[in-house]
């Protein structure tokens, strides 16, 4: 056992669907079939994918065969390993879609980006794709860099073609959440190499899941090709979180309307944005003599009955009584959407979208609407209810808001919306602790939502406790009561805890098996400060952080120090502010973290825990940058000698790129990392992903740009 080295996956959202043994037995299997054949494509794989579990006995070989067309329609295209992976799960997925969910996990609980995200099926739907490319024109046309390319047909397939570079979906992603990237952080220039391509990509989705987005299924590849289901997936979940992102309390307070005064404002901040969109309807029909309940927007919406009450509620002067008397769902669409092109809400769908029951899109139009006419109070009586039930510290918001993107990261079955009401039950801490120590949950005592007795929740708390303590957590002060109780405080404390707990668990598995399966000392805390400041040092630098809470860390140099160390071309030093305004400082913080997502740390910190060294984020940030720098140190190590012809090649490729905004040209070198670390943590190297097949066994293509050298930009930190 001492030289067991785990298979290696470069996405670890992807490595959490399968345990080690799952990976090495299908690792095994696509290892023996591309022998066999030379090439694994779709006319060897469906015959071996037949055999897997789950798909056995349920689906044909025929039908694995068209599935897997669906995204390679040339049938001579080499599958790689971890694009066999995804399709793997994306198969699974339908075929327990198929059943009726049979099989479809523990979680009971999901919000609209969960349970709409479209990376699982195939079906491109043109109707939606239509809707995202004019929502793209009308929000991108005016973009320096972008409006060349813009307008785009809304009935062609430029949009496929405009995102292979990343720039787009970099863009719209700042259009959703502004501020989500640092625009100085983008390869911008009109041709770019697949260096700069990957780069892009690997910012964008390392953001998209800052932002909320679930990714677990896409990889830069993908988006590099221009796979159509898996963009507008994609597209669709950033477009809803810009037209939901007012559908809250803090953003609009006077939603308190919809809900009695003596309603637990705690519990009115779980609901995610599609409840409370579906809340606000519902509200405004009854106010205007609607006699259903809107439930969702498919089914309850196609005869266009509840729009034409929605509209005479809200602009009774655009709606004439005709729309309400007319018996044709097909004409009572078109006068709908007549009257809402009046409020400039006609974007997203036909009257054909209305009847057939788009959920997408007609969630989408409803979110416009509201964001156009919401219809709601002004009363500073009901604003101040909500300011006076609203957290008053900015930190624990702030950690709340990370807390909640790293858990959604983890690809739990559960979406979380506010992290102090969703884990109250217990379930979403079970599912976390699930992820970051496997096989530590005891399912058969664990009650899944919705649980109505009390009693379950509390033993689903306590049960979280109890593993806790056996994790070596301090907990002293923490029961389960705490948790249903909602306690903030303890809550932030356990869930730090964790997080500490999962960094320093990837940490110490990258020494593991970099020492052939032998077990050393446990990494710390202290570990990780040596190694960030020796790398520095090493670089001829004379920056130095005394610990994690040390004020001089505010102005960002540090790190952009050790960023440059670590990846020498990815900081561009023309942009750099001195640091020594508040206002250059976060310059620097919102370009360290675009940074560091672009050569593939995920982290969920924002510009003000740099700014203010908020020492448990800035721990966060290095250890990232740390586990990237290690895993990428070995995998060079290793794969150059299977690797040495490709490896040359794509360093020679790197050493041409003509950096446009001034970032050092030289190619990446991680090979005599080892050098430059302190003696306390010489030894670590790489992560559970690490592996003995060859390097062109990649899932992000096959070229020399995605061999030994250009792995080093799809790291994914948790």
């Amino acid at each position: 056992m001492s030289g067991f080295v785990g298979v290696v996956v470069s996405d670890p959202s992807l490595q959490g669907q399968f345990t080690q043994v799952e990976l090495r037995s299908l690792k095994a299997k696509f290892v023996s079939l591309k022998r066999d054949s030379g090439h694994v494509t779709t006319k060897n794989l469906p015959v071996m994918m037949k055999k897997l579990r789950g798909l056995n006995e349920v689906v044909s070989v025929e039908e694995i065969a068209a599935f897997l067309s669906e995204s390679y329609p040339d049938s001579d295209q080499e599958i790689e390993f971890e694009s066999f992976l995804r399709e793997y799960l994306n198969l699974q997925a339908r075929v327990s879609a198929k059943e009726g969910g049979a099989g479809g996990g523990r979680g009971g609980k999901s919000s609209f980006l969960k349970s709409s995200t479209t990376t699982l099926l195939h079906n491109l739907n043109q109707a939606e794709k239509s809707s995202y490319v004019a929502h793209i024109n009308t929000y991108l046309r005016e973009d320096p860099f972008l409006k060349k390319y813009l307008p785009m047909d809304p009935s062609g397939n430029q949009l496929f073609d405009l995102i292979r570079d990343g720039v787009l979906l970099c863009k719209l992603i700042n259009v959703a959440v502004p501020g989500t990237i640092d625009e100085r952080a983008i390869n911008k220039k009109r041709v770019l190499n697949p260096w700069e391509r990957n780069e892009n990509h690997t910012l964008c989705l390392n953001s998209a899941k800052a932002i909320g987005c679930t990714v677990v299924n896409i990889g830069t590849q993908d988006l590099v090709e221009g796979r159509p289901h898996l963009v507008l997936g994609l597209i669709s979940q950033i477009i809803k979180i810009q037209l939901l992102a007012d559908l809250n309390l803090k953003k609009t307070p006077q939603l308190v309307e919809l809900f009695d005064d003596s309603k637990d404002i705690d519990e009115v901040l779980s609901l995610s944005p599609e409840k409370m969109l579906l809340r606000w309807m519902n509200h405004h029909l009854k106010k205007a003599g609607y006699k259903k309940t809107v439930n969702n927007f498919s089914s309850d919406v196609k005869d266009g009955e509840a729009y034409a009450y929605l509209l005479k509620a809200l602009a009774p002067e655009h709606s004439p009584e005709t729309t309400l008397d007319t018996k044709d769902p097909n004409e009572r669409a078109k006068l709908v959407l007549e009257q809402a092109a009046k409020l400039d809400c006609k974007r997203y769908l036909t009257p054909k979208d209305i009847t057939e029951g788009s959920a997408n899109l007609n969630l989408a139009f409803v979110a416009q609407i509201f964001q156009h006419r919401n219809g709601l109070t002004s009363d500073t009586k009901q604003v101040t209810l909500t300011q006076t039930a609203t957290p008053d510290d900015v930190l624990v918001s702030r950690e709340e808001r990370a807390f909640r993107m790293w858990i959604n990261s983890l690809g739990v079955e559960s979406y979380v919306n506010n992290v102090f009401e969703d884990v109250r039950n217990g379930w979403v801490l079970l599912e976390v602790l699930d992820k970051v120590s496997p096989g530590s949950v005891n399912w058969k005592l664990a009650t899944k939502p919705p649980i109505k007795l009390p009693f379950r929740k509390l033993e689903n708390c306590n049960q979280v406790v109890k593993i806790g303590k056996q994790l070596k957590f301090s907990l002293v002060n923490l029961a389960g009561n705490d948790i249903v109780q909602g306690n903030k405080k303890l809550i932030v404390a356990l869930l730090w805890q964790l997080m500490r707990f999962n960094i320093l668990q990837l940490l110490n598995k990258l020494r593991f098996h970099s020492q052939g399966g032998s077990q050393g000392k446990e990494i710390s805390d202290a570990d990780i400060l040596d190694w960030a400041n020796s790398k520095v040092k090493a670089s001829g630098r004379t920056s130095r952080m005394e610990s994690f809470k040390d004020k001089s860390l505010s102005n960002g140099l540090f790190f952009l120090e050790l960023l440059s160390t670590v990846q020498p071309r990815v900081v561009n030093w023309k942009v750099v502010t001195k640091g020594e305004t508040d206002e250059d400082k976060k310059l620097n913080a919102t370009y360290i973290i675009s940074v560091a997502r672009k050569i593939g740390c995920s982290v969920f910190l924002l510009p003000e825990d740099i700014v203010e060294v908020n020492q448990k984020m800035i721990l966060t940030l290095t250890a990232s940058i740390m586990y990237w720098s290690l895993q990428n140190q070995h995998q060079s190590q290793s794969e150059m000698p299977e690797q040495s012809e490709p490896s040359s090649m794509a360093s020679d490729a790197a050493s041409d790129i003509a950096s446009e905004d001034g970032a050092s040209t030289t190619a990446p070198s991680e090979l005599d990392e080892v050098n430059s670390l302190s003696d306390s943590v010489s030894n670590l190297t790489t992560d559970d992903a690490t592996s003995n097949a060859p390097s062109t066994e990649n899932g992000n293509g096959n070229s020399a740009f995605h061999g030994a050298q250009s792995r080093r930009y799809q790291k994914w930190f948790f």
